[in-house]
């Protein structure tokens, strides 16, 4: 599809560049020049130049340059026909196309479909802010955090409860309506209204044309449906549009990362806590028509939902999305039972903390599985195995199986090429089976092996141990002496008391092949655990806060480039609690 060159120069020739530009750059005047802070490239100099002589811009800092077509799509991250139009629509201009008489019936359809969507959000946005029969409305969204501004920002309306109020106040024609799936015809033959009693989420394309609803229920009503979303239509496709892409795409866009939700609440929260690049899925899966779409602003796709029941028989399809359009996708971490709408308001920091911690979508799946159980005995540590492998083998890079083997054998105490020899086979249902540990004694546990590569390998280990990592009394008290001591075995006998003694002395010739830095991360894990299962005040913010944060280092620990960074996090956060314990008692 092409447009006429004559509508073209036509359209060029009614446009004044600097108005054009302005509308997303502060520019200033200076010479025969505008001037003003690139729109492309972050800086504190303004190098961007527009000159409305020649219709043609040039920024000296990044080299952007083109006119007024150029910028349009560059800045809206759209394709020339669409650039085109949409300045055809600002200035007043009809453009022809090439295709011939249907395409231009299809187009001209298009823009009567959009423009009767258009009218109903502005109508159902003024009967929220100003009718009285929308008081219980406003008063449900202040209690969610989305009155005022929000509700302005996002264009947020109030279906009333009546048969045709919409119907009868757009005074468009009945097929439109029907086609919009504003609304139906009845039983008596009438147009009635297909949203009642609801609070409206207008929904827009990428370029801001409105093309369909998502209403909700207020508390209390007896509509089994809590949420109603418009049927697919001409202008509507639920697989290929984004809530909130037309607000969020330039902060996609600067942050090279999209975070994609589950609902419209879940994106106005992440927007009112400063994550502006949230979106959602309009009531269906994630699809690869949407990735196909985030790929034109972003490299890096976070998760903002169950991306575990997500990728229950989807990981495959995630996988081949990261290879074929050349993305990364991660998931955020939530604390448990909250949702982004509901942190927005409560503690709205924690949104750009989850996803900031975003784990990759493997490490993510991964992890789930391998803190979902203790590992008492030598049954579990293979169950546990042989399901993480199960989970590690969907993946379809060798190497990134056996990254990941390494990390479930570092976890379950497995050794590492029997899990990557599964990784390598890309077994479907991997059985692992495990030999019980060789034991030295009843006190030969993670603990009794710090202790003893700490007599053997001080300059390894000694960094990584305090004393609350200890849970076992006689543990404790073998540690205190030997830290004392320093890696002087003599001293630390003469030290310790008849218990840490025998100890000692059993741990210093004991033959332990294991890495030091690999145990000490083990018991800082399980001393982490031991802590937080203790509980936090929650009349203590601060602590709240720490503690969520040592949850989410702790799940960090397992992935090799974050696990020394959470390690230390870890061991101060245990200093810190241990302080704090103390100030309590």
């Amino acid at each position: 599809m092409a447009i006429v060159d004559e509508d073209l120069e036509r359209l060029k020739a009614s446009l004044v560049l600097s108005d054009v530009v302005q509308q997303y750059v502060a520019l200033r005047r200076v010479g025969r020049n505008w001037v003003g802070l690139c729109p492309f490239h972050a800086e504190r100099t303004g190098s961007f130049n527009v000159r409305d002589e020649t219709g043609r811009y040039k920024c000296f800092g990044c080299d952007a340059s083109g006119d007024v077509f150029k910028f349009v799509m560059d800045v809206e991250h759209v394709d020339f026909v669409t650039a085109a139009e949409n300045l055809a629509v600002r200035a007043g201009i009809e453009l022809r196309h090439t295709t011939g008489d249907a395409g231009d019936r299809q187009r001209a359809r298009r823009r009567q479909l959009v423009a009767a969507m258009a009218g109903a959000v502005d109508w159902y946005h003024d009967r929220l802010l100003n009718s009285p029969d929308a008081r219980e409305a406003r008063d449900y969204l202040r209690k969610r955090g989305l009155a005022g501004e929000t509700a302005r920002t996002f264009k947020l309306g109030w279906a009333p409860d009546d048969w045709d109020a919409l119907c009868t106040a757009l005074g468009v024609a009945a097929d439109l309506l029907r086609d919009t799936g504003l609304g139906f015809t009845n039983k008596a033959g009438r147009m009635q209204d297909a949203f009642r009693a609801r609070v409206m989420f207008p929904i827009f394309t990428e370029n801001n044309d409105a093309v369909a609803f998502g209403g909700r229920i207020l508390p209390g009503s007896t509509d089994p449906a809590k949420y109603k979303n418009s049927s697919e239509t001409a202008i509507y496709a639920k697989s290929k549009t984004l809530y909130g892409l037309n607000w969020a795409k330039n902060d996609i866009v600067t942050a090279d990362q999209v975070v994609v939700c589950e609902g419209y609440t879940d994106v106005i929260g992440f927007h009112r806590a400063g994550v502006k690049r949230a979106v959602a899925t309009c009531g269906t899966a994630l699809t690869e028509d949407h990735v196909r779409l985030l790929k034109r602003y972003a490299t890096q796709v976070v998760l903002a939902f169950d991306a575990d029941a997500a990728g229950q028989g989807a990981a495959q399809r995630f996988y081949e999305w990261e290879e074929r359009y050349q993305v990364r996708v991660s998931v955020a971490r939530f604390p448990q039972g909250k949702d982004p709408g509901d942190l927005s308001v409560s503690d709205p920091d924690a949104l750009a903390d989850a996803v900031h911690h975003a784990l990759p979508f493997l490490g993510f799946r991964l992890n789930r599985v391998l803190n979902a159980r203790q590992l008492r005995s030598p049954e579990d540590r293979a169950q546990v195995a042989g399901e993480a492998m199960a989970v590690i083998n969907e993946h379809p890079n060798l190497e990134v199986r056996k990254l990941y083997a390494a990390q479930a054998a570092t976890h379950t105490g497995l050794p590492p090429g029997d899990l990557v020899a599964l990784a390598e086979r890309r077994a479907k249902a991997p059985v692992v089976r495990v030999a019980p540990p060789r034991r030295v004694g009843s006190a030969e546990n993670a603990e009794f092996v710090a202790i003893a590569m700490l007599l053997q390998r001080w300059d390894d280990i000694a960094p990584w141990l305090v004393e609350d990592l200890f849970a076992t009394d006689v543990a404790r008290r073998a540690f205190v002496a030997i830290s004392q001591a320093g890696p002087d075995i003599d001293k630390a006998l003469e030290l310790a008391d008849p218990e840490a003694r025998e100890l000692i002395e059993r741990a210093s010739v004991i033959d332990v092949d294991a890495e030091p830095v690999i145990e000490a991360r083990n018991l800082i894990a399980a001393a982490v655990r031991r802590r937080l299962a203790q509980g936090v005040s929650t009349d203590d913010a601060e602590r709240l806060r720490a503690a969520r944060e040592a949850r989410l280092a702790l799940e960090d620990i397992e992935t090799p480039d974050r696990a020394d960074a959470s390690a230390e996090a870890l061991l101060g956060w245990l200093e810190g609690a241990g302080r704090a314990g103390e100030g309590d008692a």
